[in-house]
């Protein structure tokens, strides 16, 4: 029986190996994502995913249970993703100017990763839904937005209510700029500019 190995060493082989999940995974969710739009929802099938990625189908099989649960898997990739671009904003000292400098981070992340958008919120697979834990995973992706509006908020920058309430008024105005420029209503950002800004105007307070 060989000498067991340090900890040390047998941590960082873990995390070698996590590594390799992870990149792993994300490739296979990157090809799935492309898939969808450069060939529909049709073109999700186990199969297809595996040859653009150069593996097994079982891999796939392995990692997300089933085409179902690669689905999902996406949507919480979208969302993470939306996380991640929100985390990368440099914080502000003024909540105000923090909140303004969020606001056009769900409109890039829409035009930049269409795929994952589609599938977040235009139902790009049909009978796809997500869980409820799925659902209340995607929503978590913008508390970074009810804190900092929270502060706006105690600051005295915006009126005493739930920050979600603001947050979601905030983010059903972006949603709706966005799904016309999409569809090719709008040709720029001046519509999701005016309509994020007057949303959140709504809740100012007036300081003169």
């Amino acid at each position: 029986m060989g000498t067991p190995a340090p900890l040390g060493l047998q941590g960082a082989y873990s995390l070698g190996q996590r590594g390799d999940y992870d990149e792993t995974r994300t490739r296979l969710l990157d090809v799935a994502s492309e898939l969808l739009i450069a060939s529909g929802p049709e073109s999700l099938t186990v199969r297809r995913i595996a040859a653009e990625a150069g593996c097994a189908t079982t891999l796939i099989y392995t990692m997300f249970g089933s085409k179902e649960g690669l689905a999902e898997a996406l949507y919480l990739e979208g969302f993470e993703r939306f996380r991640r671009r929100l985390a990368a904003v440099p914080p502000r000292t003024d909540p105000y100017e923090y909140l303004l400098a969020l606001t056009p981070i769900y409109r890039e992340a829409a035009l930049a990763e269409p795929g994952y958008y589609s599938l977040m919120f235009e139902r790009a697979i049909p009978g796809f839904v997500p869980s409820e834990r799925a659902r209340t995973l995607a929503r978590a992706a913008l508390n970074i937005i009810d804190r900092v509006i929270a502060d706006c908020i105690s600051g005295g920058y915006l009126k005493p209510t739930q920050p979600r309430k603001v947050a979601d008024a905030l983010w059903a105005a972006a949603q709706g700029a966005i799904s016309l420029e999409r569809a090719g209503h709008l040709s720029d950002s001046s519509t999701y500019d005016t309509v994020t800004a007057a949303t959140i105007c709504c809740f100012r307070v007036n300081r003169d």
